[in-house]
């Protein structure tokens, strides 16, 4: 980045501006502020140094700054991602040579020692959390929707907010969420058990959804806003902690249940390979090439989630 682009404090316009060119493409609501708190905490870091140029070194400074200060290695890391994506923003609207691009983009994170298992349900948690909703109200049909999805489907947030009718298609005799965006872009299908199905076709046809975003808004009272506007990922995650604290697992967020649909998929002895496909991880293009296997829609993984609706 040239000299000039960093010679303000975070506050300024050109900072915030810098701030908005890295988060603006974003789609995960938590994930685009905390890149922007991120970025703050490093160009006011950089502030405090004379605004120096940006480079690998400058970089590879403030991670041992953040390492002197005792932050987690996890918090670190996402840290660095936030300025990798800066600086390749930064590059590609021609504020930074694409060579001392590549440079910073290269620093590594820090080692996390041991893995974090995290939190998931158990089959009969995940049971009840499905049905935990109020299916005579229409809150409650939608509630069940988004929860079966995210469990069923493994869906993430973010993915589950822009989930729209026309993702639900049928491929080889069975649905399929189609060519759905997920984290960083990457898009992935991902086959409906039948309970799942039934759970959303149920929250249409009462919703009349006929096309555009399946989880909708709701007004106090259970209504639709007149114009279909969709649920934003910090509403879905309200309501999933609202179902999962009133039976009890207070520490379960909308992510565990991706976890969840993880541990079920593969305590129902689902193939990893389809387990890794239909979350879409990042090594998912790995694991294709080195495995040489596709998403099955015959056998897919998603049928060894063994929920029903109540």
């Amino acid at each position: 980045m040239t000299d000039r682009a960093l010679q303000t404090t975070p506050t300024d316009t050109s900072a915030a501006a810098l701030i908005a060119l890295a988060v603006n493409g974003v789609n995960s609501d938590r994930t685009r502020q905390t890149y922007t708190q991120a970025l703050g905490d490093f160009l006011a870091w950089v502030a405090d140094r004379g605004r120096p140029p940006l480079t690998r070194a400058l970089v590879q400074a403030y991670k041992a700054h953040l390492l002197a200060l005792g932050l987690a290695p996890s918090s670190i890391n996402v840290k660095l991602s936030a300025i990798r994506r800066l600086v390749s923003e930064a590059a590609d609207n021609g504020l930074i040579e694409q060579t001392a691009a590549g440079a910073i983009t290269r620093v590594s994170g820090v080692t996390i020692e041991g893995q974090r298992l995290g939190n998931w349900l158990s089959l009969e948690a995940a049971q009840a959390l499905v049905n935990a909703p109020d299916v005579a109200t229409l809150k409650g049909l939608r509630d069940r929707a988004l929860i079966a999805v995210m469990i069923g489907a493994a869906l993430r947030r973010a993915e589950a907010a822009s989930l729209a009718v026309e993702h639900i298609q049928q491929r080889d005799a069975r649905w399929v969420i189609v060519d759905l965006a997920g984290k960083r872009g990457k898009v992935r299908s991902v086959p409906l058990p039948a309970w799942v199905k039934l759970a959303l076709d149920a929250w249409c046809d009462a919703a009349q959804i006929t096309s555009g975003p399946i989880f909708l808004a709701l007004r106090r009272g259970g209504h639709i806003y007149g114009e279909g506007q969709a649920m934003s990922a910090a509403a879905i995650w309200k309501v999933i902690i609202h179902y999962a604290r009133a039976l009890g697992y207070p520490a379960i967020a909308p992510h565990d249940l991706r976890r969840t649909a993880a541990k079920l998929m593969r305590a129902g002895d689902a193939p990893i390979e389809q387990i890794s496909l239909v979350l879409g991880h990042s090594s998912i293009d790995v694991t294709k090439r080195y495995l040489g296997t596709e998403l099955d829609l015959q056998d897919a993984a998603t049928d060894r989630i063994k929920l029903k609706l109540g």
